[in-house]
């Protein structure tokens, strides 16, 4: 609900703020006295045009701020965009801002976050209607009627049914346009997945190929430097010949020695021994270095068959993969894709066999809905014109057009094929007729007025529990109406503010600007609106009518403070505690 709404520098208005009621609030006062443009600041704040007319007179900022209160079904409706445009929820209070510049330059807040106009009006037709002008009137909006037929009916599950068989098959669709694209671009996809499957199929790749290959192609790289070192150490053991001794011939000639030692001293045993086992382990690395150096290849050749080797790996990894395991996952994708496209003509078959038999699924799923479309729009059709005639227009008819689009691609019903969207193949319209002898016509083709908001409350009345917008603003709803049918409209305004399931979340806030006191009488909250001088400038004034004060004034508004009028005003309320007491 509208909590709080701050204007300043609009118009005619210097500063001013109103705190509404939960339930029905009226705005009361003389022609002129600025209750027109309230409404103009509230259509500011709710994403209209900003028009520098409105902006007070010497005045280089308007701004205009409301303060909302949201119950669980407001929160639903616009938790989707308050998440798109990244504007935070903290608790239940949604705050909007909106401020116009001398120059031309208008900003909009929301929860302190700048956001566009359209955001705003996206926002805001989701917490206002505002009845008696074209703004933010929802049941104006033929694309909205479809939801309100189907919630007035209980039918948003068999709804659900046709979305999700919708969904599927328009799945489907996207799959089977994918598959039978342009011929030259498959054949094009295909060239390029056979050239890719080539190419790595051709390389024989092994997983650590490059690693081993660059081990070999190191050693070959360095065999002359190898064999050099490995000889010069099997030299070094051996000697290089008869008169260069290596030491081994020295280890030798110290063996000798001990040996002769061990003849005087028994002790040097195990000397002798130590020098024996090193003689041998010497051998043998002079024995595995002669081999090591006689093993070691001069293959220019293979050392140029290996770079080649590593040049394909690192041409195919630049393209495919950083490593060889990647690579081969690279051809394994491309091999499923262009097995997916060669078998493209079965899975197309396949395809179009269950977009024949969602096709007729959803056609019986929408048939059933649409005929249950029907009967509830008679029901809606006989309620809302029982609300007519209570208003005060017994002669006005409404009516619910449910019509079909034939589409050669849509939905089979019966023999026959329509159009359809996530909602079925209904196009739901609201359609009246204001005055005998007319035809039915579009809702949002009346002419405005108090004729459209007497119509508007009819609707709401009987959609009140479909139609979640949480606040509804009726201008004007008392043109061309006398104070009988003005009893009963009140008396239906207020009621749009009760909840039907005793929640508290099916009732709706309603603000209506007045000059009928039968309407004003059912009140929770009475506003008076003046026009007054300060300073020698004209500004607008709210003042919250209590008592004796409502009393005078509902008397005024009969036509005179007079005792008479005054008792009248006293009956009228007493009366009306009394209807919502039994309520």
């Amino acid at each position: 609900m509208l909590a709080e709404i701050t204007i300043t520098n609009l118009a005619i208005i210097d500063e001013l703020q109103l705190k509404f009621a939960p339930g029905f609030n009226v705005l009361t006062g003389e022609t002129g006295a600025g209750k027109s443009i309230i409404l103009d600041a509230l259509g500011l704040l709710l994403g209209g045009r900003a028009q520098n007319e409105l902006m007070r007179a010497g005045a280089e900022e308007t701004r205009v701020e409301g303060i909302f209160i949201l119950n669980p079904i407001a929160r639903e409706l616009l938790a989707a965009a308050l998440d798109e445009n990244g504007i935070a929820l903290e608790d239940d209070t949604l705050i909007l801002a909106r401020e116009l510049h001398r120059g031309g330059r208008a900003t909009a807040r929301v929860n302190g976050r700048a956001v566009t106009g359209t955001v705003l009006q996206q926002i805001g037709d989701k917490l206002v209607d505002i009845h008696g002008q074209s703004e933010h009137l929802s049941l104006l909006r033929p694309k909205e009627h479809i939801d309100l037929l189907d919630r007035y009916g209980n039918l948003w599950e068999q709804r659900a049914e046709v979305a999700k068989r919708v969904r599927q098959l328009r799945k489907v669709r996207q799959e089977l346009r994918d598959l039978q694209k342009d011929a030259r671009e498959t054949a094009r996809k295909i060239d390029r997945l056979e050239f890719v499957l080539q190419e790595i199929n051709d390389a024989k790749l092994k997983v650590g190929e490059d690693t081993e290959l660059k081990t070999e192609r190191d050693l070959l790289a360095h065999a002359e430097t190898r064999a050099t070192l490995a000889d010069d150490a099997y030299h070094a053991l051996y000697g290089g010949g008869e008169d260069e001794k290596g030491a081994l011939d020295l280890l030798n000639q110290a063996l000798q020695a001990v040996r002769g030692l061990e003849k005087y001293d028994a002790e040097i045993q195990v000397t002798l021994e130590q020098a024996e086992s090193a003689g041998a382990l010497m051998d043998d690395l002079a024995r595995t270095l002669r081999a090591y150096r006689d093993s070691i290849e001069f293959n220019p050749k293979r050392l140029e068959q290996i770079e080649e080797r590593l040049d394909l790996i690192f041409r195919l990894k630049r393209k495919y993969g950083d490593t060889i395991e990647q690579v081969l996952e690279f051809g394994k994708t491309s091999q499923q894709e262009l097995d997916a496209i060669t078998h493209s003509e079965e899975r197309i078959n396949e395809l179009r066999e269950q977009e024949e038999r969602l096709l007729r699924e959803a056609g019986a799923l929408a048939e059933k809905l649409s005929q249950a479309r029907g009967a509830a729009a008679e029901t809606l059709s006989r309620a809302i014109e029982s609300e007519l005639q209570d208003l005060g227009m017994p002669k006005s008819k409404f009516g619910v057009a449910c019509n079909h689009v034939q589409d050669a691609h849509g939905l089979y019903v019966g023999d026959e094929r329509f159009a359809f969207e996530s909602s079925g193949i209904d196009k739901v319209e609201f359609l009246v007729s204001p005055n005998p002898g007319e035809p039915l016509k579009p809702l949002a083709k009346i002419a405005s007025g108090g004729e459209t908001s007497r119509m508007m409350l009819a609707l709401k009345a009987v959609l009140g529990a479909a139609d979640r917008t949480p606040t509804l603003i009726f201008d004007e709803i008392d043109q061309g109406i006398g104070g009988r049918i003005g009893g009963v409209v009140g008396k239906k305004l207020w009621g749009l503010t009760v909840a039907l399931n005793g929640s508290g979340h099916n009732a709706h806030q309603v603000l209506c600007i007045t000059h009928l006191p039968q309407i004003a009488s059912y009140g929770d909250a009475h506003f008076h609106i003046r026009k007054t001088i300060v300073d020698d400038r004209t500004v607008t004034q709210a003042h919250v009518l209590r008592d004796q004060e409502r009393i005078q004034e509902l008397a005024g508004m009969l036509g005179a403070e007079t005792e008479i009028n005054r008792a009248s005003a006293r009956e009228m309320l007493d009366q009306v505690a009394q209807e919502k007491q039994s309520a």
